[in-house]
């Protein structure tokens, strides 16, 4: 079977089969039903049309897509409260390389559930994804000071969890949509400590040919530190900034092999087909060839990049040619 992505970012509503037919397309997420990751890939236009399969975590997700068992997993990959997250982020940049296609951002807000009869006072333990509860924490702290958190896979598992006997606490904060899936009772809305909170999510697919350039793109890359050395970092960081490639999220993650040993997940503004943006990956490349590059694809907000004059792709042309010159005079 073949699956190539748009030029516009997105995939194609049916991939060949291994008969020379079509076939429906196939996406995993984060579930279950009713998370804001379905929410997210629910903005992918044809993933309505889709079978949307949800997945327990984030490593099952890409694990998925690797196997060719789902054409893509939508995951969620950075919060605007708590920052990125480490579950995505660790999972793709291990393992056999994916691409990420495209990025949808969410609004979060937040609803505390429990079943008929239980009252604000009861409540003693309630169970949400750890990313929830830390939207939460204020409102929890003034409404529930003697409530203990206890971490679910999800805000959807959560709920779901109290429709059983022994769900081991008695309300869970979830999505709006999760309490009208479930008929769980509402004890309060908008419990969020953020009103502006976003979450941002991406579609991430096996390798094939990069949606074209938008002129408000993103490029994503893991990059290990090479050593543990004074100004390691610098250096990376300089590959980007020399070329006036702006960086819209730099994280560390420990690789697991032992303290002190890093990798770098980095967001830069533009696409890798125009000039500094290639010609930072090069440098990149030069300083650890164990860069992985995990995709252009545009920007969820549509926001072009700021570009100065001297870091043109026209100017790059020009340099390249005036070097030229030089040698061959």
């Amino acid at each position: 079977m073949s699956h190539a992505p748009r030029t516009d970012g997105s995939t194609h509503t049916a991939v060949l089969a291994d008969d020379g037919g079509t076939r429906q397309l196939k996406y995993a997420f984060l579930g279950p039903v009713g998370t804001f990751t379905e929410t997210a890939l629910l903005q992918v236009p044809e993933a309505a049309a889709a079978q949307r399969i949800p997945a327990s975590n984030a490593a099952v997700a890409l694990d998925m897509v690797r196997s060719g068992e789902v054409d893509g997993a939508m995951l969620p990959i950075e919060n605007s409260i708590e920052g990125g997250v480490s579950a995505t982020l660790d999972a793709i940049a291990t393992g056999m390389e994916l691409r990420i296609l495209r990025e949808a951002v969410v609004p979060v807000t937040f609803v505390l559930v429990a079943q008929e009869g239980v009252e604000l006072g009861d409540i003693r333990k309630v169970g949400t994804h750890p990313h929830a509860w830390a939207q939460t924490r204020t409102w929890a702290q003034e409404n529930l000071p003697r409530a203990e958190h206890v971490p679910t896979n999800s805000t959807a598992a959560a709920a779901h969890e109290l429709l059983g006997d022994h769900p081991g606490y008695q309300a869970a904060i979830c999505a709006p949509i999760v309490a009208e899936q479930t008929g769980l009772k509402v004890l309060a809305r908008g419990i969020e400590d953020n009103s502006g909170a976003v979450t941002r999510f991406v579609l991430v697919g096996r390798p094939g040919p990069l949606p074209a350039p938008t002129g408000a793109d993103k490029t994503t890359v893991s990059i290990p530190l090479p050593e543990d050395r004074p100004g390691a970092l610098m250096q990376i960081l300089d590959q980007f900034a020399s070329r006036g490639v702006n960086l819209s999220r730099i994280e560390s993650r420990p690789t697991g092999q032992s303290l002190g040993n890093y990798f770098f997940s980095i967001d830069a503004e533009g696409h890798a087909s125009e000039a500094r943006v290639a010609d930072a990956l090069a440098g990149l490349h030069r300083i650890s060839s164990n860069l992985r590059f995990l995709g252009s694809y545009p920007r969820a907000d549509a926001q072009q990049s700021a570009i100065e004059p001297h870091n043109s792709d026209a100017a790059f042309q020009a340099a390249h040619r005036w070097v030229d010159q030089v040698i061959t005079k």
